[in-house]
Order: C-alpha cells, then sequence, then structure tokens
C-alpha cells in the first residue's frame, strides 16, 4: 500500500470513527457522511467540515429570519468544532471560528444568555434567571462548549440554568492554555463568577474525571453526572493517537505523561459526598481508560447506568441515558424532575 492509500484509508476509518460523536453533538447524520466521505486525507477532513462550516455561516448571512440565522450559526458552531478533532493539525482558527459563531446564535436564538470569563475559564450561561438550580456542563480532552448542545437543550427543558464552559486547553481556551488534573479550582472559579451557594457538574468523556474530582474536593458541587468518564488512565497502554491529542492539549509529551499519571479516582471517589451518577457504554473500550464502574461502587452516593450497546459518548444511544440523566440531575438539585422532561 503507498502513503496516498494509508492516509486515505485512515482518514476513513477516523470519518466512520466520528459518526456516531458527531451526531450525538447534533450535526445531521447525512450531511456529515457526504462531507467526511470526501476527502483524503484528515488534512482534507478537517478543510471539508471548515467549509461546510463557513456555508452554513453564509446561508446565515443571508437568512430573512433571525431565528433561522441563529440556527445556522449554531450549525456553523457545531462544524468548527468538529474540525479541531482532526489530529496532527492546528485548531486554533476553527476553535476561535467556533467560538464567534456559537456566539452570534446566543445572540438571536437565547438574548437573554451571558458570556461569563474568568482565569481558567470561559462560557455562557444559559436559561431562565429564576432557575432553581444551575448545571456546569464540562467537556473533555478535545471538546468544548459547542460540542454538546443535546445534553444543554436537555436540561434547559427541564427548567435548569446551563453554563456551558471551556477550561484549560479546551475549545476557545486549547491555544493559549494546557490541560491540568486540578480542575476543581477552575470549577470553583466557575462557581464564583456565577454567584450561586451550589452547582451540579456533568462532565463527559475526560470531563467526567473532572467532575468526580470536583465532586470530590469542593462542597459546593451538589450532585454531579460522569458521562464515558476515565476511572483512571495508564500512558503506556493509551493508543499513539490518544497519546499526541493528550500531549498537543499539555503542550508537550512529558506534561501529557506527567497528566495522564495524575488520573486516577481510587482515592477521591470515597470523598464524593454527593449524589453521583455514572454513565457508561457496554461498546466503549480504549486500551489504557478505566471505565466508570469503580467510581460508581467506591462513591458513597454512586448509581452507575451502563448502557450495553453505547459506544464512547453514547452518541449512538442517546434515548437510553440523557432524558434519564437530565431527569436525574433535576431531581437531585431540586427535588423534583421536570414535568417537561423527555
Amino acid at each position: 500500500m503507498n502513503a496516498a492509500d494509508f492516509a486515505a484509508d485512515f482518514a476513513a476509518d477516523f470519518a466512520a470513527a466520528q459518526l456516531t460523536r458527531a451526531t450525538g453533538a447534533g450535526l445531521d447524520p447525512h450531511a456529515y457522511l457526504r462531507v467526511a466521505g470526501e476527502p483524503a486525507s484528515l488534512d482534507g477532513w478537517s478543510e471539508a467540515l471548515i467549509r461546510t462550516a463557513r456555508q452554513y455561516a453564509a446561508r446565515a448571512q443571508q437568512a430573512v429570519s433571525p431565528v433561522t440565522a441563529g440556527e445556522y450559526h449554531q450549525a456553523a458552531a457545531r462544524w468548527f468544532h468538529f474540525a479541531t478533532l482532526a489530529p496532527h493539525t492546528d485548531h486554533a482558527h476553527a476553535c476561535a471560528e467556533a467560538d464567534a459563531a456559537m456566539g452570534r446564535a446566543l445572540t438571536l436564538l437565547e438574548p437573554g444568555s451571558r458570556r461569563i470569563t474568568g482565569p481558567t475559564f470561559t462560557g455562557w450561561l444559559r436559561g431562565p434567571a429564576g432557575a432553581p438550580a444551575t448545571v456546569v456542563v464540562v467537556p473533555g480532552l478535545d471538546s468544548g462548549k459547542e460540542e454538546f448542545h443535546t445534553v444543554t437543550s436537555a436540561l434547559l427543558r427541564r427548567g435548569l440554568a446551563v453554563f456551558t464552559m471551556d477550561g484549560p486547553g479546551q475549545g476557545a481556551l486549547a491555544a493559549t492554555t494546557a490541560v491540568r488534573p486540578d480542575y476543581e479550582r477552575v470549577i470553583g472559579q466557575v462557581i464564583d463568577a456565577l454567584g450561586v451557594d451550589r452547582v451540579g457538574l456533568i462532565g463527559l468523556s475526560l470531563g467526567g474525571y473532572y467532575v468526580a474530582r470536583s465532586a470530590a474536593r469542593e462542597p459546593r458541587v451538589a450532585a454531579a453526572a460522569t458521562v464515558s468518564g476515565p476511572f483512571r488512565l495508564d500512558w503506556d497502554a493509551v493508543p499513539p493517537l490518544v497519546r499526541d491529542i493528550i500531549a498537543r492539549r499539555a503542550k508537550g509529551a512529558e506534561a501529557a505523561r506527567d497528566f495522564v499519571g495524575r488520573v486516577d479516582l481510587t482515592v477521591l471517589a470515597p470523598r464524593i459526598d454527593c449524589p453521583l451518577l455514572v454513565v457508561d457504554g457496554g461498546q466503549d473500550t480504549i486500551p489504557g481508560v478505566t471505565n466508570g464502574k469503580p467510581l460508581a461502587r467506591l462513591a458513597p452516593r454512586g448509581r452507575y447506568l451502563l448502557v450495553p450497546h453505547g459506544d464512547h459518548l453514547l452518541g449512538n444511544a442517546q434515548p437510553d441515558w440523557l432524558p434519564t440523566t437530565a431527569d436525574w440531575l433535576a431531581e437531585a438539585l431540586t427535588g423534583t424532575a421536570s414535568s417537561t422532561s423527555g
């Protein structure tokens, strides 16, 4: 096999692996298959997604309705974000465009939303001003606030306020900051900036580790949920592609190895006093990653939800976990599940 054929096969495999993650975040699956099926390299895959994002942004400029314009900007934000997932490429420009497109979308669709930025984070507070509780959506290693639209929407439908954020090494901050294991300090700054006494947290992928760690060390966390979060990482067993992503987000291989060595919840899990829901997909098998079952077992108020056919982030099984998880968070924070759930 020559180099061009190898690159094409690798790009095709990578594109296929991102399908359920993309559809779970709200990208149209037919559009994704059409766009992602064309490129012959990972760089081409990323460029194809960026072109698609710009097409949606152009439609937004031509729309006669503010709602339509906002929806097109929202779609552009997601496509720009997904373009950043390709390894070995510079994503700073696409991250910035995703951030700007999301801002334009929320200005039109949710004019009451507020941008809040602190020393280690930035994000959007959405939902009713008099909401009975606030949930912080925490992204993972290579995700950001533009990705988990369906999770945010499910929480908003239940009457909760939702803060969607980028932290160190994530989204809009990826180019200028590095991932850090002590994410409870970031969450503490977020809670201070939100001006609330308590919050719920939901973390996805590596964000699950961040959330569990924060729940163990930040007393203002009143309830927490993890989705496809690691209990422990083993650097030597993690696939090279994942190690490369961690190294880019940590700003170096040595920093990445040190970071991975600290991702272990064995000691912290028993210190999580608040209610904790751990969601795993049975088909989520990444070498070097221990999934969340030990976390649910060790946490005093832990509950485990396993979706046997779910993959990483369970984008292929959202009806089997997302409504239940959103209801669980609403009830844990307010004492009752919203009547608008579903």
